[in-house]
């Protein structure tokens, strides 16, 4: 089983409250979820109000098809996000073997 974690960091010019961060948030969020079936959270700064961290999380029996799937949902959001994208970060786990 192999585990990719896409680490995406936004910075949301003009953006004054909590309400709008989740609104782009959230779009983010369910069109990776859509488009990739991969796992997205919000994982760090929730009050800051003008930076957005997402964390896009896939899994496969191969390292290709993780690496290829995080490469195209960074496209994607990349494409279609209002934010401007300040950082990513892509890490990627294996396990070999019968975990017990």
């Amino acid at each position: 089983m192999i585990i990719g974690v896409l680490t995406l960091r936004f910075r949301l010019h003009g953006n004054d409250s909590l309400k709008g961060k989740r609104q782009v948030a959230q779009s983010l969020k369910q069109k990776l979820r859509n488009t990739f079936n991969v796992a997205v959270a919000e994982v760090e700064a929730h009050d800051v109000l003008q930076t957005l961290v997402l964390a896009v999380v896939a899994v496969a029996g191969d390292t290709a098809r993780v690496e290829s799937t995080l490469a195209k949902a960074l496209a994607l959001v990349e494409a279609i996000s209002p934010a401007e994208l300040v950082h990513c970060d892509t890490e990627v786990f294996g396990s070999s073997g019968d975990m017990q």
